[in-house]
């Protein structure tokens, strides 16, 4: 998309400006005073939540935390696993779904991950499990596999879905129990917060025609997916999800309607693309342009299309230069991701949710040159008393983009795998270029390294 011949990028957008009470084109353009501001938006993908006025007379149910008590270590992930309100016998159709975050915990929360559980398994419904989510892994990994949607800080609290997709919640459907994973980034370790963070289901009165559901692409969130180096201002993290995964998607396709990509500090760049036949067709979402701070799920502009043997691409892009050690995968703010998450439909039960890259723990074993076997917190503290040199970091991108990887893909409730040629490539489609340029308009917009600024008077604000 352009405006005068210069491009506005697809992601996160830092937008100033200005207007008066009057057309200005017949009439003398006038200073527009107080009526300023700024906003941070993704202009071509804003999904314009509605108010919530809208949903006042719809059935709704809470899946939230009750006064839990946030710790004062400086990264939480808290897990507490709900069951759907047994009142609800049949199969309903969730048309739209509320964040809520107390106001007065809006700088230690930040993110919410809702994931749906096995529909196979039975909970004991007394004592569902709830703590910290590393103490209780045995008792939630049924519902690790399956993201469905989520929040991060910056986002809107009120999504609302495609008028002929709803999500299906109910004791006889695929979400008879959700997990809610909560994410507290409490860098100044406060105390004494308690919290009712959680997420509200707004149901329709009638089925919609589609059952919706959630697609997730990327790398495993740890040091075999993410390893970046300090002191780099472009630094490449690519996967690719092969046809094995996508063999089981209906002959009918699947309908694309959203995303949302997901990095912590570092990065700068996420994106996702459609390869048919090892061509690239067209990006499922292009966040050129991502901002940490502001983290909007993306109403895509045209629904894109996917079919049986599709294959995707997907790349993050960080930078470190703030930094003095190497960034690692995991799930603290200060360490690193590379997530995209989409909703579609139709939804396919007990089928593809999820598939990552993740690397070969036996080559970097041997780039430890440790005889032992392999142990994840020795390759880890390596990695961390690494003295990194602008050489040995060129070095590491080279390393990253050969070394044997394996796509990871979520079928149900379990988990395959599939060899990946790391010296495989598809034909990209050719980058759209601006070339036009523009100068003395009364209306001029400028773009420059993700900011953008829109002038729509005379007066500088």
């Amino acid at each position: 998309m352009r405006y005068n011949g210069v491009p506005i990028k697809t992601g996160t957008n830092i937008l100033i400006y200005a207007y008066g009470l009057t057309d200005p084109i017949n009439s003398e353009i006038t200073y527009h005073g107080t009526r300023r501001g700024t906003r941070i938006i993704p202009l071509r993908s804003y999904g314009q939540p509605p108010s919530e006025d809208k949903f006042h007379n719809m059935e709704y149910f809470d899946l939230q935390l009750n006064n839990y008590i946030i710790p004062s270590d400086d990264t939480t992930y808290h897990c507490k696993i709900y069951k759907t309100p047994t009142k609800y016998l049949t199969k309903r159709h969730a048309i739209a779904y509320k964040i809520l975050i107390d106001n007065e915990n809006l700088d230690v929360v930040h993110h919410l991950l809702v994931h749906e559980c096995d529909p196979s398994f039975e909970f004991n419904d007394t004592n569902l499990p709830h703590g910290l989510c590393d103490h209780i892994t045995d008792q939630i990994e049924p519902c690790a596999s399956r993201i469905s949607t989520g929040w991060a800080v910056g986002g809107d609290h009120i999504v609302e879905f495609a008028e002929e997709a709803g999500y299906p919640v109910g004791i006889h459907s695929p979400n008879k129990y959700f997990m809610i994973q909560m994410h507290y980034d409490n860098p100044k370790r406060l105390s004494n917060r308690r919290d009712n963070s959680g997420i509200r289901y707004y149901l329709g009165n009638q089925l919609r025609q589609h059952d919706l559901g959630y697609l997730s692409f990327g790398t495993v969130s740890n040091l075999l997916g993410i390893i970046i180096p300090p002191k780099i201002d472009r630094f490449i993290i690519d996967s690719y999800c092969p046809s094995q995964a996508t063999k089981n998607i209906p002959q009918s396709g699947l309908t694309i309607l959203s995303a949302f990509p997901h990095t912590h500090v570092q990065g700068f760049s996420i994106w996702t693309k459609l390869i048919r036949n090892k061509t690239a067709i067209n990006y499922l979402f292009n966040a050129e342009s991502y901002n940490f701070n502001y983290q909007f799920e993306n109403r895509l502009a045209k629904r894109v299309q996917i079919y049986p043997g599709d294959e995707f691409a997907t790349r993050c892009i960080y930078n470190t230069m703030n930094k003095d050690n190497v960034t690692l995968g995991g799930e603290k703010t200060s360490e690193e991701m590379c997530l995209h998450f989409f909703t579609y439909y139709p939804r396919m039960d007990g089928d593809l949710s999820s598939c990552y890259r993740m690397n070969s723990y036996q080559s970097l074993q041997e780039k430890i040159n440790a005889s032992a076997p392999f142990n994840y917190l020795i390759a880890k503290q390596w990695l961390l008393d690494r003295k990194w040199t602008k050489e040995s970091a060129k070095e590491w991108q080279t390393y990253l983009d050969i070394v044997p990887r394996t796509a990871v893909f979520a079928k149900g409730n379990n988990w395959e795998g599939e060899p990946l040629d790391p010296l495989a490539t598809y034909k990209d489609f050719e980058p759209i270029v601006c070339q036009k340029s523009i100068t003395n308009i009364a209306a001029t917009l400028i773009y420059q390294n993700t900011f953008l600024i829109i002038f729509l008077f005379k007066y500088v604000i």
